[in-house]
């Protein structure tokens, strides 16, 4: 046991962690103000939409909802056979089978939100078993959401663990782990989540579930890149990137684009290595495409 806390502490003591709340909102600001305009282009809109982890999470989803939803992305490769589709369908895990029964397109990633989403409050167990069945059924991602009370409690060897645990259940299929930054506050907790959840075996790195305020920031997407490009440093493994909840804008999904490109570079600029998870934002992105207001999804 405290072999296993000595040696987390040494995999965090890697990294630094000197910057500031304050330096974090400046260098932001900089970056959106010198480079968002450059990017605001067609093809950048193009290769957004195909990042776009196309999200229903609501109490009222049922299997003939998820059915509709999953079809509109059916279509939309028919429709719009210039554009790219999104990269992924993202639901409860309940709806993994509907989802992979009616998705005809190629291409296109099954995620779950798995592990008591939203809150991570219960037993390891429980997680495991729905994170089992999920991917029994068809999910092809999982999205999991560090136990945020263990972190802020100083228990990373347990939170470290779990994360390990969810890995090894998912096996080849990547794992998302939801920071939930806005309960993590400081540029310091969201460094030490990031690099603890890498270190433990997370594939990728998501802000938020979006269920909570506040969601995703460009505050927090910075400090997440920065652990990410530290962590490719340190052990020369990438790991993808995921902001989520808050995405309502066009202008969001490009800030978040610029932060990527300035931070991490053309390496991450793929859409294997930087989704955006969203509801609403497809829509906005096919609107800026075609040039008129478009409600396809």
């Amino acid at each position: 046991m405290k072999e296993q806390e000595n040696k987390i502490e040494k995999a965090l003591s890697l990294y630094d962690y000197s910057m500031s709340d304050e330096t974090v909102r400046e260098t932001v600001k900089k970056i959106i103000a010198e480079h968002v305009h450059e990017n605001d282009t067609p093809e950048v809109k193009k290769f957004l939409m195909g990042s776009v982890e196309l999200t229903t999470l609501k109490t009222t989803d049922s299997e003939e909802s998820v059915m509709v939803f999953t079809e509109r992305v059916n279509q939309f490769d028919d429709t719009y056979p210039d554009i790219p589709h999104v990269a992924t369908i993202c639901v409860y895990p309940n709806f993994a089978k509907t989802v992979a029964d009616t998705l005809e397109v190629e291409g296109v990633e099954i995620a779950c939100v798995s592990g008591s989403f939203p809150s991570s409050q219960t037993f390891t167990e429980i997680k495991i078993a729905e994170t089992a069945l999920a991917i029994k059924d068809g999910a092809t991602e999982i999205d999991m959401v560090l136990p945020v009370g263990k972190f802020l409690s100083g228990n990373y060897e347990d939170v470290a663990d779990e994360i390990a645990e969810m890995k090894a259940v998912c096996g080849e299929h990547p794992l998302k782990v939801i920071l939930e930054t806005g309960c993590l506050k400081t540029a310091l907790n969201i460094k030490k989540a990031a690099i603890l959840a890498m270190y433990a075996g997370a594939d990728y790195i998501k802000t938020s579930t979006g269920k909570l305020e506040p969601a995703a920031t460009p505050e927090a997407a910075f400090v997440m890149c920065q652990a990410i490009k530290e962590y490719d440093d340190q052990t020369g493994i990438q790991i993808g990137f995921k902001p989520a909840g808050g995405l309502n804008s066009v202008m969001d999904a490009l800030i978040y684009y610029t932060i990527v490109k300035e931070v991490l570079g053309p390496k991450w600029l793929t859409n294997q290595w930087f989704r955006m998870g969203t509801s609403r934002l497809a829509n906005l992105l096919l609107s800026e495409i075609v040039g008129e207001e478009t409600k396809f999804f």
